[in-house]
This record gives structure tokens, sequence and C-alpha cells, in this order.
């Protein structure tokens, strides 16, 4: 005999036999175990993308940050400018005064908007997704309810 034949009698071949020698259930788990490799590997490849991707809104993230305290610091100086600006045509504590009331007055307007816009979004369910899953539901159950009754004639 030679070696080639001992070696697929044996089992004791190099790679996997040729699909040609592999029966149909052979076939079946070979084609399971290389789709579950693929799977897990296009998994793996996710997760290394998404772990890229999160570093760098992460840091994106922490610039907006930094960003956002550098412009409160700016509106806060523009805020003293007004006011040493006020302070010119009327005491101090009165200039001071005037710039919180205005601060306030435009605190309110913002929380009044604000919280119309959040009754907007309430209550956080997607109305319109769960009325097209339903009505797909609904397609769904009549076309088998027809392909029973029309299977039956």
């Amino acid at each position: 005999m030679t070696e080639t034949v001992k070696q697929r009698r044996d089992g004791a071949g190099a790679g996997p036999p040729e699909s040609g020698d592999m029966s149909t259930a052979d076939l079946v788990k070979q084609a399971a175990e290389q789709i579950s490799r693929l799977v897990r590997d296009e998994l793996k490849l996710a997760q290394v993308e998404l772990a890229a991707k999160g570093k760098h809104a992460g840091v994106g993230i922490g610039m907006f940050g930094a960003a956002g305290v550098v412009a409160l610091y700016g509106v806060f100086g523009v805020l003293v400018a007004i006011t040493l600006g006020l302070a010119e045509v009327m005491p101090y504590w009165l200039a001071a005064l005037v710039m919180g009331v205005v601060l306030l007055v435009v605190a309110a307007i913002l929380a009044v908007v604000g919280k119309g816009q959040v009754k907007q979004a309430a209550p956080p369910v997607p109305k319109e997704t769960v009325a097209s899953v339903k009505a797909d539901i609904d397609t769904v159950t009549g076309a088998v309810s027809e392909a029973r009754s029309g299977g039956n004639k």
C-alpha cells in the first residue's frame, strides 16, 4: 500500500480529506465549523474596530467638554465686561443686579422651552416602530392564514 492510502485509512492525513471523499454529514459538519469560525473572526474584528472608534469618540467628547468649559469662562468674561460697562452709567451694585436679573430671565425662558421639548418626547415609546411591527405581524399572520386555507382546498 502507498503512504497516502495508509494515511486515509488510519485517519492520520496531514489535512482534511478531499470533498469528493467526504460524506454529506462530514461536509455539513465542516461547513458549520467554518461558519462558526467565520462568525467568531468577524465578531473579533468588529470588537477591535469598535474599541478604536470608542477611543476616538472618548477623546472627542473630552475635547468638547474642555471647549464647553473654556466657552463658559469666555461668556463669564463678556458678562463681566457688560456689567462694568453698565457701571459707567449706574452704581456697580445696580449694574450687577441688572445683569443677574437678565440672566435669570434667560434661564427661565430656556427652562420653559426645555420642559416643552421633554413633554413632546414622553413617553419614550417608539410609537411608529410599534405600529410598523404590528402591521408586519398582521401581514405575516394573514399570509400564513391564506397559505393554510389555500392548501386545504
